[in-house]
């Protein structure tokens, strides 16, 4: 699974240097079952072998065309072999451009041909022949799309001829032991003499089932994992049959022995569905979990309600409730809670109407259908327009390309009928923070509340984030506790809720609710030592809350949870962090003091934190009296200072020695240059307007480069100079996890 939509200005090329951020693993009985499978499993809106654009064909010379994509080692390019093959290129010629082994090559010709005997035959009314085909992988949905149906027709004939697939069970032991694991996979294929063809055998216990993540990607990774394993286990000690169905093989979860169950299977509407089927041929179904999973198997809560099957914990009326614009604004004015000004668009045009009312800057993010991409902060109308016809056509379905191919906005107008831009009003320089807490319909446990080191703006999963807060007042916190019980309540949550607040002038905006675990759970269950993603488990199960004796943590101890980026595997890309995530995993740091715990993050992640050397400065003006206790903390530690020219004057007329550095604009020698020779150990570095962006931009590629650590917020940058003052003090203690609760 690759993410290269998430780096602008990155070549989505593959080379020596690993650039996926997840995988997927599908098993069958099969190459063309297992391919299918797999594709449909990375959960990027793909139903199999399906067909795909290249850029420059029907342009002429199409077979050189054709040749070049098949020769460009691309995250698609397998797709790209199975268009070429439909396209009546041979096998030999794409060997040749690609050197893709022949035996694949004429694996994938074979999927290739089976679509346009459907194409040409349409969908087989005989079980025998739609059995052949569902043997080869294809999906409902590819059916469908070959065919110009439906997925729910194509479910209904596949049922109504009893062509359903079996489970084959993992057998890890060379028969050696009359009972194999519990760990099954799908196929499609009748009983052969004598044996039967499904290994499932469910048992006749009260079981649980719990959808996974599917594969890790940028704002879905192993803290959903985590969640999912813990409820495995907790469900387990209350006497319950545990029944797992992930496709990551990275993960905990899909470990033979983490669940009494094991579906390895795409998480998909029929395949989930035809699962549940098979489990509740016997015993009891006590439910499935839909929180634990990410955004994934929240996706399919609905389809589920509507076969019938129960959903444990929250219910999907709330978990929409809270993702639907309009109704969550009204839950908000029932609660006398506050959230910025907002509106949403249908059009190009109503996007112009939108902003200009709520006036700027603002934040805009296509709605969650659209897949939650694209989220940017627009500060001046230029970027409004850029954003409109810029980015938002990178999102168009190529069925819409193909309608307006050229109308940009007849593109954007058509998809935004369906899928609207929703735009907040931007709360410059606030504070943001994060709570987490457990429900039970009746009570609510609030286990955590986090306070950002980064202001509101930069993404939730970017920020780093301090728990217990460090700056705000005990009655803020007991306000934010008490606007998210309220929330909680009126939810109605079973299990856990995730709230991100911001704090601007005094008053708590509420941003966003999300009624399911969220990427903060693992870090706070750290940090007060508590198995949250455990006894949410057991509350979805129909425990009350009451029952676990919890009692607000007495702190003692700070964590520290700091993003890793992978912006060194990208060549080209601006390491400046926004609303849109990036972070590809994260780290803890825990001490007595958020100085030291701080300091321990930023090694954690991979961050070298100087003790001596040369501080460059270069901040926008409304920040260089923000940056001055950063940047003294650090002169008075004898660290040699540098800045840009309107930087460096600040700085000298309020008492700090600064010299003069070039911008790169300015002519050499210039900060990169000093950065390259090791001259600069440390940047501060902030900056807004496309212009000082784009001028700034080989600044911090070079610091990235050469590892000198830079902070690209006010609030990091002070929180950088107080972890570097707690380093050369030597406070750094090394204690085991469970000391802190001993």
């Amino acid at each position: 699974r690759f993410a290269f939509e998430k780096f602008p200005g990155a070549e989505p090329i593959l080379t020596t240097a690993m650039k996926s951020v997840g995988e997927a693993m599908a098993i069958g009985r099969n190459f063309a079952e297992s391919l299918q499978k797999a594709l449909r499993s990375l959960e990027t809106g793909l139903s199999g072998l399906d067909e795909i654009e290249i850029e420059g064909l029907g342009k002429g010379d199409d077979l050189n065309v054709l040749r070049g994509a098949l020769g460009t080692p691309t995250p698609d390019r397998l797709l790209v072999v199975g268009q070429a093959l439909r396209m009546g290129v041979s096998q030999a010629e794409i060997h040749e451009a690609c050197k893709i082994d022949p035996w694949f090559i004429a694996r994938i010709a074979e999927i290739v041909a089976l679509e346009e005997k459907i194409k040409k035959f349409g969908l087989p009314e005989d079980a025998d022949n739609l059995r052949t085909l569902k043997s080869a992988g294809f999906s409902d949905l590819r059916l469908a799309s070959l065919t110009a149906k439906s997925e729910s027709e194509v479910s209904a004939l596949r049922r109504a001829l009893n062509v359903r697939p079996v489970f084959k069970r993992i057998d890890t032991c060379a028969a050696e032991f009359a009972s194999p694991t519990a760990y099954m996979y799908s196929a499609y294929e009748p009983p052969f003499a004598g044996v039967a063809a499904d290994e499932a055998r469910p048992s006749d216990r009260a079981k649980v089932v719990i959808l996974g993540g599917g594969p890790n990607r940028i704002g879905q990774g192993i803290e959903f994992d985590y969640c999912c394993c813990h409820a495995c286990f907790a469900l387990s000690d209350a006497g319950y049959e545990t029944i797992m169905i992930n496709c990551n093989p990275e993960t905990v979860s899909t470990d033979y022995d983490t669940s009494d169950r094991l579906y390895f299977e795409p998480l998909t509407r029929e395949d989930v569905l035809e699962i549940l089927t098979k489990e509740q041929e016997a015993g009891t179904l006590k439910g499935v979990i839909v929180q634990f999973g990410g955004q994934t198997p929240l996706k399919l809560a609905q389809a589920l309600q509507d076969a019938g099957i129960p959903i444990l914990g929250t219910t999907v009326d709330s978990i929409d409730l809270a993702e639907d614009r309009d109704q969550f604004k009204r839950l908000l004015d029932k609660l006398g809670l506050k959230q910025p000004k907002n509106g949403i668009s249908y059009s190009v045009e109503q996007a112009r109407i939108v902003a200009q009312d709520l006036g700027l800057p603002l934040v805009v993010r296509p709605s969650y259908v659209l897949g939650g991409r694209a989220m940017a902060i627009i500060r001046d109308p230029s970027e409004l327009d850029d954003y409109l016809l810029g980015t938002l056509p990178g999102l168009v379905p190529s069925d819409v390309k193909a309608r307006y191919p050229n109308d940009k906005t007849g593109q954007i107008n058509t998809v935004l009928g369906k899928n609207p831009l929703l735009f907040d009003r931007y709360l410059v320089d606030a504070v943001e923070v994060d709570v987490d807490c457990l429900a039970d319909g009746d009570q609510v446990f609030v286990a955590g509340v986090m306070e950002h080191i980064e202001e509101a703006g930069i993404h939730s999963g970017d920020s780093a984030c301090s728990l217990p807060p460090r700056s705000l007042s005990p009655e803020t916190i007991a306000r934010l506790k008490e606007q998210t019980t309220k929330l909680a309540l009126a939810l109605h949550v079973g299990g856990l809720m995730n709230v991100q607040f911001a704090l601007k002038d005094g008053e708590i905006y509420v941003l966003e609710v999300n009624p399911r675990a969220s990427r903060t759970v693992p870090f706070v269950a750290k940090v007060i030592g508590q198995p949250l993603a455990k006894i949410a488990a057991r509350i979805m199960a129909g425990e009350k809350l009451a029952g676990f004796g919890l009692k607000p943590w007495a702190g003692g101890h700070v964590g520290v949870k700091e993003a890793v980026f992978p912006f060194a595997r990208f060549p080209g890309v601006d390491t400046v962090l926004g609303p849109e995530m990036r972070s590809t995993g994260e780290v803890i740091g825990l001490d007595l003091s958020f100085d030291i715990a701080f300091a321990k993050s930023q090694l954690g992640g991979g961050t070298k934190v100087p003790t001596s050397g040369a501080l460059f400065v270069s901040v926008r003006d409304v920040d260089k009296l923000r940056v001055l206790d950063a940047v003294k903390l650090l002169a008075g530690l004898g660290f040699k200072v540098l800045a840009t020219g309107g930087t460096a004057r600040f700085l000298n007329e309020h008492g700090i020695a600064a010299q003069r550095l070039n911008k790169v604009s300015e002519g050499r020698p210039h900060v990169v240059d000093a950065i390259k020779n090791g001259g600069v150990q440390l940047v501060f570095n902030t900056t807004e307007g496309a212009q000082a962006l784009a001028d700034s931009r080989s600044l911090r590629r070079a610091a990235l480069l050469h590892k000198a650590p830079y902070y690209t917020t006010i609030a990091g940058a002070l929180a950088a100079a107080q972890g570097v003052r707690a380093f050369l003090a030597g406070d750094l203690e090394v204690r085991a996890l469970q000391d802190y609760f001993a």
